[in-house]
């Protein structure tokens, strides 16, 4: 076998291991830190205008994913690998405020970190309110 029949196979056999890797690591829970579930939400959750604020960001920045109602099924989410989160759901609700905000910050794989997108971390935690009202 020629060097460059071997170099292809290695590059083709770690390619496709690669992919592999990355299909299994996506359905994968998405451990947040202990640290990161604690944290309080420092927002008025009962101000209206801060509701209407996270949902004009949510709107902006979530919604073609998740969805107007927050069920994953928004016009990109077809494109994605990994499944999108239903934040209608008991257990998506059940998690703290401290790890949505962690997850929206840090992202994971097709989901992007909006620690940049979203500078103010205010912003964030107003989105984080707004997906609170997307319940069953």
């Amino acid at each position: 076998m020629t060097m460059k029949k071997q170099t292809f196979i290695l590059l083709f056999a770690s390619s496709v291991a690669l992919y592999s890797f990355m299909l299994v690591d996506q359905s994968k829970e998405w451990v947040v830190p202990e640290t990161a579930k604690k944290v309080k939400n420092p927002t008025d959750k009962s101000s209206k205008e801060d509701l209407a604020i996270g949902k004009s960001l949510y709107a902006k920045h979530c919604q073609s994913c998740h969805g107007k109602e927050g069920y994953g099924d928004g016009p990109k989410a077809k494109e994605l690998k990994g499944e999108v989160g239903d934040f209608s759901t008991a257990e998506f609700q059940s998690q703290t405020d401290g790890a949505l905000f962690y997850k929206m910050t840090t992202g994971r794989d097709d989901m992007p970190a909006f620690d940049k997108k979203i500078p103010d971390a205010e912003d964030r935690w107003l989105i984080v309110n707004y997906i609170r009202t997307l319940k069953q």
